[in-house]
């Protein structure tokens, strides 16, 4: 790589760093789905349990570990002993910045140096996949590894369509298919068989429909199968092994079978029309044209012949490609619109895919942007006439940069202003300031996820049913409008603790006398 290119990719690396960086940690944690992952990342920095970690001392983990196992990694080597939201997030923020160079090096090999960055400055520009790479969640990890995947089936891949047998196996690179298993495998430890299963059938649809079935043979090297398998069913055998039944029914029933056809829930089957074409628009506009124009190319056509592009130079961009060079092949070329058309597959299965299960969320569309953006990268540099080629790439760029500074500064104080009412901070700083961490503490009447108050807690609070003038002795949290209701069946309990913060109004109650600060 030369060093004008490489500085032109560590560029935008480093802007896509400040964007997920920046006042990373100044939003508390407000939401549920977010302090769920963090509860069970304080589990493991903070008392040491890294395989089987409980939410309240009872509730298994929603999600393999894969996320919580890479916080708990940074935090060791900086040596910090206490989750906050800024290093709760940190994980997501690294992921997304490593996709982004990841998407860059994949792109300029496959379509050049323009490509390359304009990829990323579409990274930088969409606003899912730079919110996403700030929140406290799994999908930014499953989001680097299903990306991984698909790109080392394409470093893998053998250049010619017709080949076959131990011809294939020497024209296809083998570490690029152990690359592709255990990315497929930590994707699996990102967020289940999902991950493993979309680049898995969208690989497969793909050689089928470029008349390379025969190759799926050559991917079946049995090293490759048996470190894949080893490594996405790792944490899955510990639960079986270790007797963590609970877990592997939340995982295998509740949160990959049960979600997928309506036990937690369904949405109408065009859930996803709105977040396919807005999550962050006007890149997702474009998105789906570009995905249609891939898969509408023929891959082996009349060339178009142009300054930049001739077929003795992509058939030698090709062929060098097969022998181990790695340098950029144009991005009319047969490698790029292989790649492109990939992408496009990838793009629509995971749609389709998400659009069939029971129970959506938009996030689960954040694994198509870097292959979105390698399209929109592709078919800006490639569709228009040659003569309006470098406005169409000086645009592009010019519409992700507005984007950048839009996420810049919109993004932060959005995650900032979103939680100023609903945070369980300031709550949970008074409580600790009256109930020691010796003493019983518990929660009664809450009609909601309880995890955002018990990450600002940082300690356990069963939930108590029943009667409220039953509880057992100790310190209990209740929404105010609850004491105000039962206050009357619980004459032996005493308010030592009124704290009313935004939309946040928690009364701690103590059996017998007592005397705090209100």
């Amino acid at each position: 790589m030369k060093l004008k290119s490489a500085a032109a990719i560590a560029a935008v690396a480093l802007l896509t760093a400040i964007l997920m960086l920046h006042r990373l940690g100044a939003g508390d944690v407000c939401t549920g789905n977010e302090a769920v992952e963090g509860v069970f990342v304080q589990q493991m920095v903070e008392h040491g349990q890294l395989l089987f970690p409980v939410e309240n001392g009872i509730t298994p983990m929603y999600k393999p570990p894969l996320f919580h196992w890479t916080a708990v990694a940074i935090d060791r080597l900086a040596a910090v002993r206490k989750v906050t939201a800024a290093n709760l997030r940190l994980p997501s923020a690294l992921y997304a910045v490593a996709g982004a160079v990841l998407t860059m090096l994949f792109a300029y090999e496959f379509l050049g140096i323009d490509a390359a960055v304009l990829a990323g400055l579409a990274l930088a520009g969409s606003y899912q996949y730079v919110s996403q790479g700030r929140y406290g969640r799994v999908d930014m990890t499953l989001c680097f590894f299903e990306s991984l995947a698909l790109f080392a089936f394409l470093w893998w891949m053998p250049r010619d369509a017709a080949s076959s047998g131990p011809a294939a196996r020497f024209e296809s690179s083998l570490p690029a298919l152990y690359l592709m298993a255990v990315a497929m495998g930590l994707g699996v430890l990102a967020k289940g068989p999902v991950g493993a299963i979309l680049p898995g059938v969208s690989i497969v649809i793909f050689m089928f429909a470029e008349r390379r079935g025969r190759q799926i043979l050559t991917m079946l090297d049995p090293g490759a199968i048996i470190l894949g398998a080893a490594i996405a069913s790792s944490w899955y055998l510990a639960c079986y092994f270790g007797g963590r039944f609970a877990f592997l029914n939340r995982q295998l029933d509740s949160e990959n079978v049960g979600r997928f056809f309506g036990s937690l829930g369904a949405m109408a089957p065009w859930y996803y029309l709105k977040p396919v074409l807005l999550n962050s628009a006007p890149l997702s506009l474009i998105v789906p044209v570009a995905a249609v124009y891939a898969l509408l190319t023929p891959l082996l056509t009349r060339r178009r012949f142009d300054s930049t592009f001739s077929p003795g130079k992509d058939r030698d961009a090709l062929n060098s490609a097969g022998e181990g060079d790695r340098s950029p092949a144009p991005a009319g070329s047969d490698r790029a619109r292989y790649a492109v058309r990939l992408f496009a597959i990838f793009y629509f299965a995971t749609v389709v895919f998400f659009s069939i299960a029971a129970y959506k969320r938009r996030s689960y569309l954040l694994p198509v942007w870097p292959a979105a953006a390698v399209m929109l990268a592709w078919w800006t540099v490639t569709v228009p006439p040659l003569a309006w080629r470098r406005a169409a790439t000086r645009a592009f760029a010019a519409l992700c940069a507005g984007l950048v500074v839009f996420n810049f500064v919109y993004i932060p104080r959005m995650e900032v202003r979103s939680c100023r009412d609903d945070s369980f901070r300031p709550a949970a700083e008074e409580i600790a300031r009256v109930a020691a961490a010796a003493d019983p503490l518990y929660l009664y009447g809450f009609q909601e996820e309880v995890a955002p108050l018990l990450f600002y807690l940082d300690r356990d609070a069963p939930v108590l049913q029943g009667r409220l003038g039953d509880a057992p002795p100790g310190f209990i949290i209740v929404p105010a409008d609850v004491w105000k209701t039962n206050q009357r069946d619980a004459l032996g309990l005493e308010p030592v603790l009124t704290s009313d913060h935004g939309n946040r109004r928690l009364v701690l109650l103590k059996r017998g006398k007592s005397y705090a600060s209100r």
